[in-house]
């Protein structure tokens, strides 16, 4: 029997494995020699245990290079075929599926749409069990081979084998999401929220990658955030931190869906920003009329930057971040066109000293980065550790 707290060779070997598989997932293809240089571990260590994972055909020999002196060296990397995981975006219009292979290439699609007006919990269950049935099909992927389903969602997520969800801009109030869902699947499940899931495929894969601090916001029909502390994202008590839309930028201001008022979403948010210069529009419409404010130059569109600037600024001071991150549908295309105005009414906020303008930019994985995202919820245990880039060793 062990000692408390006193680590066995058992663990051992599996930290050494997650460190290798780390460094080989987001820095391979690489050397035995490399690996070993990176790692600090043993050449013997190395080969013993890339040995291991070689015929259990987790990683795969990716080419040769050329070493002085001596036999080409093989370069090894992650197997994308060892396994699979489903992404899910639940959003205001559309429910959005993919499954990913674990080179995190999307191997199939579907997508159900759904009314803003109202998301049915049991409708929305019924569409995400549907979705991963379908992609599995469509990817032609022995379900042995599927790690599991991410899924991220609006509003806030509590831990728990039902993952209960609270969003308010849907009508949930404790929906027992996980257990609907597991009514349905016998796969593992993951539920988070789903700024956060966005942000955490920036983090290993966008423009937050290796970033330490970094905060990541979510600009779509309402706004969200994640926001990254040593690396991860950070949940806070309640597993609710993040919720940059809540951030109170005029007092007493207009009124927000979650019921408040003054929030950065009631400014900031497609369906705000349209409302705010007299534009009807239908959820589904909501990107074509917010690109047409664009083209048109309205005046709405100065006193949105402010308020972003306003509400960067507070995070800045907060959490003094390595970089600011924007985005979200909605995000990408404000950004796209006002990124400069942007990072100027961050800095009129900001105390010069923690701020520099060009730390804040746009995602680099489009709009669709919620269902990549969900998916690293089920990459992530694959590793036996913390998978984030920011701890990775270095290959060089």
């Amino acid at each position: 029997m062990s000692t408390s707290g006193r680590k066995t060779v058992r663990d051992l070997r599996r930290g050494n494995r997650a460190m290798l598989l780390r460094a080989l997932y987001f820095g391979g293809p690489a050397s035995r020699n490399e690996l070993s240089a990176a790692t600090g571990l043993s050449a013997a260590t190395v080969s013993t245990m890339t040995g291991d994972l070689l015929a259990d055909n987790v990683i795969v020999e990716a080419g040769h290079v050329d070493s002085d002196g001596g036999r080409p060296r093989v370069l090894l990397k992650v197997n994308p075929a060892y396994g699979y995981a489903v992404g899910v975006d639940v959003g205001e219009t559309q429910v959005r599926v993919e499954l990913f292979d674990l080179g995190m290439n999307v191997r199939a699609r579907a997508h159900y749409a759904v009314r803003s007006a109202k998301h049915d919990p049991e409708l929305v269950a019924r569409h995400i069990l549907t979705g991963v049935d379908a992609v599995i099909a469509e990817g032609e992927v022995p379900a042995r081979q599927v790690l599991g389903v991410g899924v991220g969602v609006p509003g806030i997520v509590e831990p728990g084998a039902d993952a209960l969800v609270r969003a308010k801009t849907f009508g949930w109030e404790a929906v027992p999401l996980g257990a609907l869902l597991r009514a349905g699947t016998s796969l593992p499940l993951f539920v988070d929220n789903g700024a956060k899931t966005m942000g955490q495929a920036e983090l290993w894969f966008g423009s937050g990658r290796g970033t330490t601090d970094a905060i990541i916001i979510l600009v779509g029909s309402g706004v969200g955030g994640a926001i990254v502390t040593d690396g991860r994202v950070y949940r806070g008590a309640g597993m609710a931190a993040g919720e940059v839309g809540h951030l109170k930028v005029v007092a007493g201001g207009r009124a927000c869906r979650c019921g408040a008022r003054g929030c950065l979403e009631a400014y900031l948010g497609a369906e705000a920003i349209l409302d705010r210069a007299g534009v009807v529009a239908d959820s589904a419409d909501e990107e074509a009329a917010l690109a047409r404010l664009l083209e048109e130059g309205s005046p709405v569109l100065g006193e949105t930057v402010h308020l972003l600037g306003v509400g960067l600024s507070s995070l800045v001071h907060l959490f003094n971040p390595e970089r600011i991150v924007i985005g979200g549908w909605a995000g990408l295309l404000l950004g796209g066109r006002l990124l400069d105005g942007i990072r100027a009414a961050t800095a009129a906020n900001t105390l010069a000293q923690p701020f520099q303008p060009e730390s804040v930019v746009l995602g680099r994985l489009g709009p669709d980065a919620v269902a990549l995202g969900a998916a690293t919820l089920v990459v992530e245990p694959f590793f036996g550790d913390a998978a984030y880039p920011a701890s990775v060793p270095t290959i060089a």
